[in-house]
């Protein structure tokens, strides 16, 4: 019983970790921007001059992106 316990929280734990990496984040589809936005509406999105995109915090990560100073 108490390995069952064991693994299911382990199980738990890592699916909680992991799932929070795939859900949408914004970025400014520039060669020169730096963050990803948590928020479409984000302030550190208005000057963008190029497209706005929404990808998965994994893809923003992979492209080097950092959480946006703006955001709480």
């Amino acid at each position: 019983m108490k390995k069952l316990l064991l693994i299911s929280s382990i199980a738990l734990t890592s699916l909680s970790f992991t799932s929070s990496t795939y859900y949408d984040v914004y970025i400014c589809d520039s060669t020169t921007a730096k963050k990803y936005h948590l928020k479409k509406d984000c302030r550190g999105l208005s000057n963008c001059k190029a497209e706005v995109k929404k990808i998965t915090l994994t893809k923003a990560k992979e492209l080097k992106r950092t959480l946006c100073g703006w955001e709480d």
